[in-house]
């Protein structure tokens, strides 16, 4: 069977010369993303100057490259003339603030933010649905009634139990679609999967509502929570979290010309050699890994899944092998933009990025809807 001409598969992906534009573009990225991991580090409780230049910098330069040479990281810094004055606060409290409150800030919003993308963009080619993102499939709401009911029934938790329980719940949640997806006559199709992601959204939610309607304290001890904030997470919350989202984003990038052949639909996946079924599951594996860790980490965000992987389309085209790194890229890229600039902008407030992220990503998704229409 012939493959058409406008279809992923016959687009010049092929030839080298065609990759040159889309690696220098992933490199790019990745040089953003340093630069922002800089400025994250840089940003914050005990802000000195743009990236930890000047008298008053010095200590930030000095625990960066301190922490890998001791001796190194001083001489490096007097040779740059960083933080030849008085440090102006303790070696103890410097310590704190770069590695204990900016460091695992940072390192959440880029792995968080690459997650959402990747699982954004897999959500997307497995339903054929433009708006499909992570809480279409209920994982964003089985995650949030988990730790909802966990609060409820088991008192306090710290971050790391909330982790656990939103995992767990995220991966519950995605085995009801699972299973109600393939009782269903036509198996486990796009439009079977998005109507029982919808139905299960729905009662999650209520369920969640009804527990935090009954309970005044559920609620003040979880609603900072539930808003999506990469505020205050501590390190080992944030490696809780990274083997299930690096082994979610190990596995989409081997299904991207899965993805890419199935975009063309299951009959001709299947005259191409593919087995939708079992990339649909693969996937939904790889969906689950990712959206539970992040929201794990971080809570339930939006607009990261659904938004990113339009904007890397729009410049890479409809090849899923360079879709999910590139989402990988931009998503880390997004959020931890828009955690600096709330730091940058509104340094004595706490506010959760998750406030910001719909007022921003709305905007753009309806430019781009426009733009189509």
């Amino acid at each position: 069977m012939a493959v058409p001409p406008s279809s992923p598969l016959s687009s010049p992906l092929k030839g080298g010369a065609s990759r040159s534009p889309l690696v220098l573009g992933l490199v790019f990225g990745g040089a953003v993303l340093a630069l922002g991991l800089l400025a994250g580090i840089s940003l914050g409780v005990g802000a000195v100057g743009w990236l930890g230049f000047g008298d008053r910098g010095g200590w930030l330069w000095r625990e960066i490259l301190g922490a890998l040479d001791p001796s190194w990281g001083l001489r490096v810094g007097k040779s740059l003339g960083l933080g030849t004055s008085a440090d102006p606060m303790p070696a103890t409290l410097a310590q704190f603030i770069v590695w204990d409150v900016r460091w695992p800030r940072t390192l959440g919003a880029i792995a968080v933010g690459g997650s959402l993308a990747v699982a954004g963009a897999l959500m997307q080619g497995l339903t054929r649905n433009p708006l499909a993102d992570p809480g279409l499939l209920g994982i964003n709401g089985g995650a949030a009634l988990a730790v909802v009911a966990a609060v409820f029934w088991g008192g306090d938790l710290s971050l790391s139990q909330y982790g656990a329980w939103a995992l767990g719940g995220a991966a519950g949640a995605a085995l009801t679609i699972y299973g109600l997806g393939s009782l269903n006559p036509g198996g486990l199709s796009p439009l079977n999967m998005t109507l029982a992601g919808a139905a299960l959204t729905a009662v999650l939610s209520a369920l969640t509502t009804g527990i935090l309607i009954l309970s005044q304290r559920t609620l003040d001890d979880i609603r900072f929570w539930l808003v999506g904030s990469v505020n205050d997470r501590t390190l080992p919350l944030v490696l809780q979290g990274l083997p299930a989202m690096g082994l979610g984003l190990a596995i989409a990038l081997t299904l991207g010309r899965a993805l890419t052949v199935l975009s063309l639909g299951d009959t001709m996946a299947q005259s191409l050699g593919q087995r939708p079924g079992r990339t649909k599951v693969w996937g939904l594996v790889s969906v689950v890994l990712l959206a539970g860790g992040a929201v794990s980490v971080a809570g339930p965000l939006g607009f990261v899944g659904l938004v990113v992987p339009h904007g890397v389309r729009w410049v890479v085209g409809q090849d899923y092998r360079w879709i999910v790194p590139g989402s990988a890229v931009a998503g880390a890229i997004v959020l931890l933009g828009a955690d600096v600039a709330l730091r940058w902008l509104l340094p004595a407030q706490a506010l959760p990025v998750g406030l910001v992220l719909p007022l921003v990503g709305a905007p753009l998704f309806l430019y781009g809807v426009m733009r189509r229409l």
